[in-house]
């Protein structure tokens, strides 16, 4: 065959492969992100579906920026000899944490605690400063103070503290009626003893039984969660994306004792409750326990 024959079948084996070029980039490559530059010269992705509230990804740092330098470190020291009768009814696996387990004097124990007002209230567990001789609070930006009671109410397993500050950071009080199943939410707090410390997770269950409730403890129907804490979180924050206070973390559910998957806060409609309860009413109007200046649990508008 002579190149005059050559000739048409070379062009027409051209002309089918630059169609199948083009057909499969039509039906192959149309699903794909298209890469355009935007007006600011920005590279911008055309059919990427962002995740997260309101179409946008989820992002956690304002929130933890906004409520980190209001939650504390507690460490207490024990004077008297502890003895424990809180052992579960209902669920072998719900457990206090960041509870004194050492019963001997002078053991130490530690957990967490959030700021309610400017002027030092601090909320924390019950569990957490029970039978404790000396309270100290450390501040996220390492500054210590010692810690007075100012109450505490085992049945709804919480306690108030004061120290003598001012200017403090604080953190503002949420609706947690108004909390919705599978929003997301931080824990803030000090487990093992560590530095301030932040996991997310999402709300897992509204009005959850724990079976704790005995003669000391009431069920106060928690907010169960997928969030991260251990030992040491106690008493520290449970807040929205917003930053704001929707629960006092109290329990977890754990074979072992150690994080299994779910963790277990008090409602902050509860905590404003017992706050106001152990101020002896004095919260009652504008949110204040003394002066003016003082605003314990202010709730946002």
């Amino acid at each position: 065959m002579n190149l005059k024959q050559l000739l048409p079948t070379i062009a027409i084996s051209a002309i089918v492969s630059t169609a199948s070029v083009v057909v499969y980039g039509g039906f192959v490559q149309k699903d794909r992100p298209v890469k355009q530059l935007s007006t600011s010269g920005q590279g911008k992705l055309v059919g990427y579906q962002e995740h997260g509230n309101g179409g946008g990804p989820v992002d956690f740092t304002q929130a933890a920026s906004n409520a980190a330098p209001a939650v504390v470190h507690i460490k207490t020291q024990l004077a008297l000899r502890k003895v424990s009768n809180s052992q579960p009814k209902e669920d072998p696996f719900a457990q206090l944490f960041g509870q004194q387990q050492q019963s001997a004097p002078g053991q130490t124990g530690s957990g967490s605690g959030v700021i309610l007002s400017e002027d030092g209230y601090i909320v924390t567990n019950e569990h957490v400063i029970a039978n404790a001789g000396t309270i100290t609070v450390t501040m996220a930006n390492g500054r210590v103070y010692n810690a007075a009671m100012v109450g505490a109410d085992e049945k709804t397993d919480l306690a108030l503290l004061k120290i003598d500050a001012r200017n403090l950071p604080f953190l503002l009080y949420a609706n947690s009626d108004a909390i919705k199943t599978g929003q997301w939410v931080l824990a803030i707090g000090y487990p093992w003893n560590l530095d301030i410390t932040v996991t997310a997770g999402i709300v897992s269950a509204k009005t959850r039984s724990v079976g704790i409730d005995h003669a000391d403890h009431a069920d106060n129907a928690y907010i169960q969660t997928d969030a991260a804490i251990n030992l040491g979180n106690s008493g520290g924050a449970l807040v929205n994306t917003a930053g704001q206070l929707i629960g006092i973390n109290a329990a977890m559910a754990s074979p072992t004792g150690v994080y299994a998957g779910y963790s277990y806060a008090i409602p902050v409609n509860v905590v404003k409750a017992a706050v106001n309860a152990l101020l002896g009413g004095k919260g009652a109007q504008n949110n204040s326990p003394g002066p003016k200046t003082a605003i314990v649990g202010k709730t946002p508008a």
